[in-house]
């Protein structure tokens, strides 16, 4: 039944995001600003409707309180593809720091284009940190919420990690409060898998870090709370859905069985 079930779960996602970057793209020449719209009210609701009722997915948002829609910075964890699709239904007008072969892909790419990520070439050292800044502050300037991984990659649960400079450019010079985010999909959507496997995912968004904070102060403490509450989330999954252990990195499961 899960491979069944993640077969056709798949056959619908891709398909919707297939559909909705055509049109965005289309509509995205005539009209960026709509594209938005169509994405987020249009095709998102079709693609968590598949997530709950076709892969047996639920979604679960902590922190509502927490969820400003401009003015604000969210970094988060990264573990699968899920919440690059997904996240935009709770964070409006979002606009994600992407790698920026991502936006090379035909269609796909022009998509993510014309609805105003924010692409930055990793092999371009400290002009792809100009070009992103620039791109960051003229979105903040049309009112829209940033959203970085500052892992800058997927990571699966528990595995170590390390967060690069990007978010702390963003946080000094946007001079914006930072809203973390701690999530647990890579126990549902694991990384280059096939399968989907059913059960509650979790959002949970912190207290914001204030503006202006020292750079070590501010990276320390960012990776200290998503951390903590990433392995918090990990372990009341494995509680509630045991099956979830053999997606868990040996380091997880080591701190449990202690």
């Amino acid at each position: 039944m899960l491979y069944i079930r993640s077969f056709l779960f798949n056959v619908a996602c891709y398909g919707i995001l297939a559909v909705g970057c055509v049109t965005n793209t289309l509509v995205g020449l005539f009209s960026p600003r709509a594209t938005i719209k169509i994405w987020n009210y249009g095709f998102l609701p079709a693609l968590v409707w598949c997530l709950r009722h076709i892969a047996g997915i639920e979604v679960e948002i902590r922190g509502r309180q927490y969820l400003k829609q401009q003015d604000v910075i969210f970094a988060g964890k990264h573990e699968s593809a899920l919440e690059t699709y997904i996240l935009t239904n709770y964070i409006k007008r979002g606009s994600f720091i992407l790698k920026k072969e991502l936006t090379r892909i035909p269609i796909f790419g022009w998509a993510q284009h014309f609805y105003g990520m924010i692409p930055v070439d990793r092999s371009a050292g400290s002009a792809a940190m100009k070009d992103m800044l620039r791109h960051a502050q003229q979105k903040t300037l049309e009112k829209r919420p940033i959203i970085i991984f500052p892992e800058g990659t997927r990571r699966s649960p528990g595995q170590e990690t390390s967060y690069k400079p990007g978010v702390a450019l963003l946080y000094q010079h946007l001079n914006l409060p930072v809203v973390p985010f701690a999530l647990n999909t890579g126990l549902f959507w694991k990384k280059s898998s096939f399968l989907r496997y059913p059960g509650k995912v979790v959002f949970e968004f912190m207290e914001p870090l204030p503006a202006g904070m020292d750079k070590q102060r501010f990276m320390t403490e960012l990776r200290n709370r998503i951390e903590t509450k990433c392995s918090e989330l990990n372990q009341e999954t494995l509680a509630a859905y045991p099956y979830t252990a053999a997606l868990m990195t040996v380091s997880d499961q080591t701190k449990e069985i202690k």
